[in-house]
């Protein structure tokens, strides 16, 4: 009897049915999902504690994942620190999923699709820090300059991610835009 606890980055509180977030250390929440011989047994979705932490977040994360008993994590991306802590806890690291609901991601990992990455696949403080309410974006896309994750990452896989990174960022800014005339307009009223 094989059981393992896998959790996945994700952009909300979908459960199976959230997609795999692009970022690991900020992202929005976790998805915990129990396995037991190939079949889900339980899923629950825990906040990311981490995720507007001003320095340190892929590490707080990794402690938050450790800390949720997790023998597998799934990501778009993870960067040095949070890898090199998830690593040195023995918790394997699976990279490149993105774009996928969590389910989809689950279901590869259980028929032995996705393979542990060997480094991190994201540079130093990749991660922004989010606005307040910024909405959740799905699907997800890479937050990092485009670097092939996988060498099997087809041209249309590319463009894919790309056109997602360009739309969260596009999010991103309108977001940050909103938030500045908000702050400007408080500023009128005192």
């Amino acid at each position: 009897m094989t059981k393992e606890r896998i959790v996945v980055a994700t952009q909300g509180p979908g459960g199976l049915d959230d997609y795999v977030s692009p970022i690991f250390g900020r992202c929005p929440t976790y998805t915990v999902v129990d396995v037991e011989n190939g079949k889900i047994t339980r899923v629950t979705v825990q906040q990311n504690t981490a995720m507007a932490s001003p320095m340190g977040a892929g590490i707080q994360a990794a402690q938050i994942i450790a800390n949720l008993g997790a023998n597998v994590v799934i990501a778009g991306n993870f960067g040095p620190n949070a890898f090199a802590a998830l690593a040195s806890l023995g918790i394997k690291v699976m990279a490149g999923i993105m774009g996928v609901k969590v389910r989809d991601a689950i279901e590869q990992y259980i028929a032995g699709k996705l393979q542990p990455i060997a480094a991190p696949t994201a540079p130093m403080h990749m991660g922004l820090t989010p606005p307040t309410a910024r909405p959740p974006v799905t699907p997800t896309a890479l937050t990092a300059p485009a670097i092939p994750l996988r060498p099997q990452i087809s041209k249309e896989m590319e463009i894919q991610m790309l056109e997602n990174q360009k739309k969260l960022i596009e999010e991103q800014l309108k977001a940050v835009e909103e938030r500045i005339k908000e702050l400007k307009a408080k500023l009128g009223k005192e």
